[in-house]
């Protein structure tokens, strides 16, 4: 029984390395997964902190130099007001703007989509998100990083909170919202990933202490660990296949899978 049941968070550590960066919902994955599983244990938020928190950590790694530099001028530039910092500056104030909407939203809805996004609304959220992809699909803008205005950002940040529901890619969803600003193929990818942080953090923040109360945790401790660690892993592979599909315009493998799971979830629920 030990054996199986560290089988089913090895799969589930896999399916959420896997899914995370890729436009086709992680967490709707888990969600069908787990009631594929049946299990209880299985049926709560904190495996989703646990193994999300190993994805950050890859996505981390795999932008540990651009997001150093963009630090190290955020704060350089509040020192010395130079403007070769401002740039990166600015840039952090667009992912705090664009991070709030779904923060505010995330934390008014949270109860709600957890008990209501099942099933069948699972199923037409993994449409939504194949429409939305196949909307943008030969799109590619003209605006660089230096060029994403707060309102770009706003508007990107809106589209984020669309990925609240379990079957909306997060990664989907804020690279439409890139992309519809007229950003370009580079910086619509760069600036979902680093929207994808902030949001990640916040959320590990909030629910570790659930984690840490679980009266299961002591039982569940090496299971998760071992998800997380082969979630982070995977992750950064999978993250680094995404980018490269998405600039050699191949977004039609994902809105096609996610129309495909989308619509056998809607008629097996």
């Amino acid at each position: 029984m030990i054996k199986i049941t560290l089988i089913k968070y090895l799969v589930l550590g896999i399916i959420q390395g896997f899914t995370e960066p890729l436009p086709i919902s992680s967490s709707g994955h888990l969600k069908i997964f787990k009631s594929m599983f049946n299990s209880d244990i299985l049926n709560d938020l904190n495996f989703e902190i646990i193994v999300n928190f190993g994805s950050l950590i890859a996505i981390i790694i795999l932008y540990r130099k651009e997001i150093t530099t963009i630090i190290k001028d955020f704060f350089l530039y509040i020192k010395t007001k130079n403007k070769i910092y401002k740039i990166n500056f600015n840039y952090v104030l667009k992912i705090i703007v664009a991070t709030i909407p779904v923060c505010i939203i995330g934390l008014l809805l949270k109860d709600f989509i957890e008990e209501y996004f099942t099933g069948k609304i699972i199923g037409l959220m993994f449409i939504i998100t194949a429409l939305l992809l196949y909307k943008i699909k030969d799109k590619n803008g003209n605006k660089i990083k230096k060029d994403i205005t707060y309102l770009d950002a706003f508007k990107i940040g809106l589209f984020q909170i669309i990925a609240l529901s379990p079957g909306v890619s997060r990664s989907a969803s804020t690279l439409v919202g890139g992309l519809q600003q007229d950003l370009n193929k580079d910086a619509a990818i760069n600036f979902s990933f680093m929207l994808y942080i902030p949001v990640s953090i916040a959320s590990f923040i909030l629910g570790i202490s659930d984690v840490i109360k679980s009266p299961n945790i002591s039982n569940l401790f090496i299971p998760y660990f071992i998800s997380m660690i082969i979630a982070g892993i995977v992750t950064y592979f999978s993250a680094k296949l995404f980018i490269n599909i998405v600039k050699k315009g191949k977004l039609i493998y994902f809105y096609t899978y996610c129309f495909i799971l989308g619509l056998l979830i809607f008629l097996a629920f």
